[in-house]
């Protein structure tokens, strides 16, 4: 592939990706909770899958704009992680990661978390590349794709000021 040709596009579904872990006491603090950094590096495996199912690249972890803890995962309980491309932009594109907890025994299963991740393709060269489009096909996918361009909007003015703090 090169870079000035963007590569044939792919649905939302072909990028889902979906990973289930056991929480293990390696994996919680002192309240039998699931460690919020161990959600994070789940998240980030799962969502660098998601974009490299869709790309065919090698991608790298740009920026985690929004990760909201909604229920504490505990020891014993199954962690299920459901990745999708949102949105694609030139090289880079957002990922979205649902996050459910499930208890094993009863089958009650929880929404825990959500986040959104940005991930840039890198090239054989390791420099960004263009990445292929996606298409959304169910109602929900399409409203998934229209809130990633608000969200990127935000992302972008919020990183330029921080850059133009770091000037000062």
């Amino acid at each position: 592939m090169t870079d000035d040709i963007r590569p044939k596009p792919h649905t939302v579904a072909a990028s889902r990706v979906k990973m289930t872990e056991l929480v293990l006491p390696n994996d919680t603090n002192i309240l039998g909770n699931l460690l919020g950094g161990r959600l994070m590096h789940w998240i980030d495996i799962v969502g660098a899958m998601s974009a490299a199912r869709h790309s065919h690249l090698v991608c790298v972890t740009a920026s985690v704009d929004q990760l909201d803890f909604l229920s504490p995962v505990k020891l014993g309980e199954a962690v299920l992680l459901e990745a999708q491309v949102n949105r694609v932009f030139n090289t880079s594109l957002e990922v979205g990661v649902r996050v459910f907890k499930e208890n094993l025994l009863s089958g009650q299963r929880l929404h825990a978390n959500t986040a959104f991740l940005t991930f840039v393709g890198l090239n054989a060269e390791g420099n960004p590349s263009r990445m292929p489009q996606v298409i959304p096909e169910t109602k929900e996918e399409r409203e998934e794709y229209e809130r990633a361009l608000e969200r990127r909007r935000v992302r972008l003015e919020r990183r330029r000021k921080i850059l133009e703090e770091k000037r000062t």
